[in-house]
């Protein structure tokens, strides 16, 4: 009676270890940090093709046909302008530089003007922070000159030709005064610009 018992009990001991079955090492092969130095590698580059002269959409869309996606734009004259209708501007400058090799994930930045102006010989590409001292916005832009300031100033601008305008959209607007003077210390006191149109003469 105990000896059948026994048996009994080992048949069913050797029931679940086969149902266990054997254990797969098929994952020990498969290395998450090789295949991704692996994808690295092999990531895609081409060479900046030259852009300058041509239409902003074309551009863009010749970038991309080249499997650039990352694609900036940007104001040439600094006068911190959006690029809304593409086929209304036209490329004078770029970066990265024409023939540079880069991968394909490099943003690439376009500095335009509208199609009918003449490409500045020197790309204004942002504004530049005021810092401690007041700059002399004079000839720039509402928007550009805006965007030096902190961002907390109190700014008033003012139709400088006494039509009493209503200055809209800052980036088609120049500045003719300003109030501090340029080189003035800046402490967040408050600032006043004058300004006309671009296109019109400041009184």
């Amino acid at each position: 009676m105990h000896i059948s018992r026994s048996v009994a009990g080992i048949a069913v001991l050797l029931a679940a270890v086969s149902a266990c079955g054997p254990v797969s090492d098929s994952k020990s092969g498969s290395s998450p940090t090789s295949s991704t130095s692996s994808a690295k590698s092999t990531a895609a580059s081409a060479s900046v093709p030259d852009f300058v002269g041509m239409g902003l959409q074309s551009a863009q869309d010749k970038a991309q046909e080249l499997g650039f996606h990352g694609l900036d734009s940007h104001d040439s004259l600094g006068r911190g302008r959006n690029q809304l209708w593409d086929r209304d501007w036209r490329v004078c400058f770029q970066s990265p530089a024409a023939g540079k090799r880069v991968g394909t994930d490099t943003r690439i930045d376009f500095g335009t003007v509208k199609l009918k102006e003449t490409c500045p010989a020197k790309d204004a590409s942002g504004a530049v922070k005021a810092g401690g001292s007041m700059p002399d916005f004079r000839g720039k832009s509402v928007k550009a000159a805006r965007a030096a300031l902190d961002s907390s100033t109190s700014l008033t601008v003012d139709d400088a030709s006494g039509k009493d305008r209503f200055i809209v959209v800052e980036s088609n607007w120049q500045v003719c005064s300003q109030s501090p003077a340029a080189g003035t210390k800046l402490f967040g006191q408050p600032v006043t610009f004058k300004a006309v149109k671009f296109g019109e003469s400041c009184p």
